[in-house]
């Protein structure tokens, strides 16, 4: 499978249902990839220092927060880290799309893990136990594009 920002997919549970970004013009589930996005405007060549400058920005956040740094970020897809949180007013919600790609990683956090999810325009920060459950929102940060 041929990817537009070089990201390792031999090890994806869905690349039988995936013909890879490539294939797709950079919407492999039907979205938008963040990766794809970038390297089409601004070419696959800057994609690492456009993914360190992310990370940095990231950081910066996380560390004024009290919050463990980042060390790097991976492609992931919406489907996969998209958790519905509770609300203030009981009720629940899902700040990504399904479809799209994003730049995020995770981290222990305690007894639990950190994740941090952005697209460029945003950065949300959850905590949640094993296999994403109990997941709580700590911030979403909008307005960075």
């Amino acid at each position: 499978m041929s990817t537009l920002c070089g990201a390792d997919c031999s090890g994806c549970s869905f690349k039988a249902s995936c013909k890879g970004c490539a294939a797709t013009c950079g919407s492999p589930f039907g979205g938008i990839c963040t990766a794809a996005e970038y390297i089409k405007k601004n070419g696959r060549e800057s994609y690492g220092g456009y993914k360190a400058d992310l990370l940095r920005e990231i950081n910066v956040f996380l560390r004024n927060n009290g919050l463990p740094e980042a060390t790097v970020l991976f492609e992931l897809t919406g489907f996969m880290v998209n958790m519905a949180y509770e609300l203030p007013n009981g009720e629940t919600a899902k700040f990504l799309d399904d479809r799209n790609v994003y730049l995020g990683t995770q981290m222990e956090y305690g007894d639990r893990f950190l994740g941090v999810i952005s697209d460029g325009s945003f950065i949300l920060v959850s905590s949640y136990g094993a296999n994403g459950s109990d997941p709580e929102l700590i911030a979403y940060v909008t307005g960075k594009e």
